[in-house]
């Protein structure tokens, strides 16, 4: 869809629940009372990319997890094992 119009919005809206139009109504206010550019954010950057672009950075992300997790394997492991019990009672 190359243009959005009134129209567009007015049928999304007509098949909204009633449960969820005080959502849209406050999503709709806050665009309309607010300042009319959105702040930017690395989330709302990093949504703007191509999918494939986003897929590369999240592959590489994981992968320095799991090479992290692997370093720390031991450490963890240590922290994590034990009781649950709390001593204090």
């Amino acid at each position: 869809m190359d243009t959005i119009t009134y129209s567009n919005i007015q049928e999304l809206v007509r098949q909204l629940p009633t449960t969820k139009l005080r959502l849209a109504y406050n999503l709709l206010y806050e665009l309309v009372t607010k300042e009319t550019e959105l702040p930017s954010s690395s989330q709302l950057e990093f949504m703007r990319m191509k999918l494939d672009e986003r897929h590369q950075i999240l592959t590489q992300q994981a992968e320095q997890m799991v090479a992290h997790y692997k370093r720390t394997a031991v450490e963890r492991q240590e922290w994590q094992a034990g009781d649950f019990i709390d001593e204090r009672c």
